[in-house]
């Protein structure tokens, strides 16, 4: 392999950890960005944008589908918006692992009348889309499965769409598919609703869709979580310039080794760019380290983690069982967390977990038993007992940035731990290992 992408990372036993830590913009944020900013009227400024495997596959899938954009200055793009659906109407598009980026522009080029392929890496064609495309197809998308039936690649056909006016789609797989279709609905001219079947999960990242169409100019009526109103005078709207929060969902590892490194004198440390007025659901993975026994300190953009007193008397942070619903991808990092803990830590509701990069239940699983821990793995919940004596161990990533970000918290464990694959963080992170340094103090 070359150096930027070196076979495997070792890491020392780490002492402690402290200090303040810049976040990487928003993924989630970024990407529903791009992709309103290239279908609305107008130039938008994005500032902060996140630099990324995946936010690089939308960029230059919207620039095969002829929307202008360019660099602007550090971490900043302009987007030329087409008013609509995309000018370029024959494109094959390859969008690696990025889940986000091939659920919403699958929803937007089908209304685009025009002819699309999409694909991606081995693993995606293992991650479902059928329900999407359910939806699509029965407002009259045209698409093709050129695979498995119900996962890409994908060929998106032009159509004759209908004014149906009413759509379903199910809510318990991946809340993805019903930002897809939302953030594509303005793009129909008509008034659609979308009404949700069994239980909606991952909540707060459909806020964070609603909040974005919001942004640019669309406000969708919400009935609770079971129905969702698109007006018929919907269309997106450049704002002009925005700043993309950063991502609480990287914010978890920082703040996590703040609350375990503070159980021996370690801590603080503060993640800036997200804060108590962030629209990320994952800022509330904060909550959940604090009943844990974590002492957590927020202002509007910034968090500060350590141990609490009594945690840190004990030197145990607390086990706990909690629906994990509504942080499904912090969550991880609570799993880590729990190595830490005086008992048996219980995380109910991440079966979307299985759909993600990897099946994340089935992994984390592995991975942990690996360093000593006791687990038992169900459909959607997973049980983490401590190590009774934690084991040096070579981690196994399977292609997913959050499994290499979360096993390096192993590290404060007090034994060697050996990342393999550690260049799968720049899916989202790609200076991860680098800022994790800049704040740690290594073992004697």
């Amino acid at each position: 392999m070359s150096p930027e992408k070196p076979e495997f990372l070792d890491l020392q036993p780490i002492r402690a950890v402290r200090g303040t830590v810049l976040l990487p913009g928003s993924k989630s944020i970024t990407n529903r960005m791009l992709l309103l900013a290239a279908l609305a009227q107008g130039r938008t400024t994005l500032r902060e944008v996140l630099e990324s495997d995946d936010t690089r596959y939308m960029l230059a899938a919207l620039d095969r589908l002829g929307v202008k954009n360019r660099q602007a200055g550090e971490l900043t793009v302009e987007i030329e918006g087409g008013n609509g659906p995309f000018p370029v109407k024959k494109a094959e598009l390859f969008l690696g692992n990025a889940g986000t980026a091939v659920r919403t522009l699958t929803a937007a080029l089908a209304f685009c009348g025009g002819e699309y392929r999409v694909d991606g890496v081995a693993r995606m064609h293992e991650r479902p889309i059928g329900d999407l495309v359910d939806a699509l197809r029965a407002l009259g998308a045209k698409i093709d499965y050129l695979g498995n039936d119900g996962f890409p690649p994908l060929a998106i056909h032009a159509a004759s769409l209908n004014a149906r006016g009413e759509v379903s789609i199910r809510g318990n797989v991946s809340s993805q598919y019903l930002t897809g279709l939302l953030m594509a609905l303005p793009l129909l001219g008509m008034q659609t609703v979308v009404r949700i079947d069994g239980e909606l999960i991952s909540k707060p990242y459909i806020e964070i869709t609603l909040n974005a169409m919001r942004r640019f100019g669309v406000e969708v009526q919400r009935d609770g979580w079971t129905a969702f109103t698109v007006p018929a005078d919907a269309r997106y709207v450049s704002p002009g310039e925005l700043y993309v929060e950063g991502d609480a969902s990287s914010a978890s590892y920082f703040l996590a080794a703040g609350a375990i490194s503070g159980l021996s004198g370690g801590g603080p440390v503060r993640v800036q760019g997200v804060g108590r007025d962030s629209t990320q659901g994952d800022v509330r993975f904060a909550d959940a380290l604090a009943q844990m026994g974590a002492a957590i300190s927020m202002s509007e953009n910034w968090i500060e983690a350590t141990a609490g007193g009594e945690a840190r008397e004990r030197g145990r942070l607390r086990a706990l069982e909690l629906d994990c619903n509504h942080i499904p991808d912090a969550a991880m990092t609570l799993a880590m967390a729990a190595l830490f803990a005086d008992g048996t830590t219980v995380l109910r509701n991440i079966g979307s977990w299985r759909v993600k990069e990897t099946d994340r239940i089935a992994a984390m699983a592995k991975e942990l038993a690996k360093l000593g821990a006791g687990i038992e793995e169900g459909a959607d919940y997973l049980k983490i007992t401590p190590p009774t004596q934690w084991r040096a161990a070579t981690i196994d990533t399977y292609d997913d940035h959050r499994m290499a970000m979360c096993f390096s918290l192993a590290a404060l464990g007090g034994v060697p731990v050996r990342i393999n694959d550690p260049g799968c963080v720049a899916k989202t992170f790609p200076d991860y290992f680098r800022v994790l340094a800049d704040v740690t103090v290594p073992a004697a």
